[in-house]
């Protein structure tokens, strides 16, 4: 077990080496001069070329990675460009927002999916077997932006329930954040609950023709003792995989969701920037987002032994 944690821990290192350059590359493709669009329009051609200095980007791009990677890793992401602000404890502020949506709703839509995947998988073929596919194929083709807005439309506009615009902290008022927080948790966990529920089914069904559960009835146990006591443990690890697999792209991908609801959060804030060509804050929060996601997979991996022993051997 120590060998697989170990083994896991250093091919971390050069996933997250490759996605610092790629990062690094890609910012260096916007179309652009952040010195310019720092200076204004009005800015004369040497204030330019010395702020250009100032910002090292007068430099040969390795050497301009370099600085970067020794910066970043003792830090210090730099300042963003429209607002003078750290970048580093703005990402980390607005993270907590996203992180705060998107771990709700990955656990709501986990205890609804799990039960209800096995359920069906246990009842194959029959009335309720067909209920939940359908239900689960229906969510999967519904895109997130157009079920925020209906959910946004019918519930904030048109039965008044919920604020449709703004955002409270919990540090603030728990209640009043509570609150701003319930159609977008249901509308990413509505979304999430369509996968989760198949990858349970499918993984449920194919572990259900194995000899071991034919032999567990066998030996007069009930179907509820068969499923959680012997099936439950090995059914869920394709979908522990698959939650992870959310989890991480959600961390950094609802942008989406934040532009609907009008959160502010983690992906609102890259796509600011992105529309600002804030350099360093699209630098930091494309490199932040891609940290969580190898993160996120990481400790999913060294997780996944505890629900198939085999993978550590």
């Amino acid at each position: 077990m120590m060998r697989f944690v170990v083994a896991r821990l250093i091919s971390a290192i050069p996933t997250l080496f490759i996605v610092t350059v790629a990062v690094f590359v890609m910012v260096r493709l916007i179309p652009g001069d952040p010195a310019k669009l720092m200076l204004g329009d009005l800015a004369q051609p040497h204030q330019i070329e010395h702020m250009q200095r100032l910002m090292g980007l007068d430099k040969p791009l390795p050497v301009q990675y370099f600085v970067w990677l020794t910066n970043i890793l003792s830090g210090d992401f730099g300042s963003s460009i429209t607002t003078g602000q750290e970048v580093f404890p703005l990402m980390l502020e607005r993270f907590a927002v996203s992180a705060t949506i998107v771990l709700v709703a990955v656990g709501l839509a986990v205890l609804v999916s799990v039960p209800l995947g096995m359920l069906a998988a246990w009842r194959q073929n029959s009335a309720t077997d067909l209920v939940v596919v359908a239900i689960s194929t229906l969510l999967l083709s519904i895109p997130s932006f157009w079920l925020g807005l209906m959910i946004l439309l019918v519930f904030g506009l048109e039965l008044n329930w919920f604020p449709i615009i703004g955002y409270v902290s919990f540090r603030d008022d728990f209640a009043a954040a509570a609150i701003f927080l319930v159609m977008p948790v249901a509308t990413l966990t509505l979304i999430e609950i369509g996968s989760i529920v198949r990858m349970a089914r499918a993984s449920t069904i194919e572990v259900a023709r194995l000899e071991y559960i034919t032999h567990a009835r066998a030996k007069g146990l009930s179907e509820s003792a068969v499923m959680w006591r012997h099936a439950f443990k090995n059914a869920f690890a394709p979908t522990w995989t698959l939650i992870g697999l959310i989890l991480g792209s959600l961390l950094g991908g609802i942008a989406v969701i934040e532009t609907v609801f009008t959160i502010p959060g983690l992906g609102r804030l890259l796509v600011d920037a992105i529309y600002a060509r804030d350099y360093p804050t699209v630098q930091g929060c494309i490199l932040f987002v891609a940290f969580i996601y190898v993160i996120v997979n990481l400790v999913v991996d060294l997780f996944y032994p505890v629900f198939d022993p085999r993978i550590a051997q």
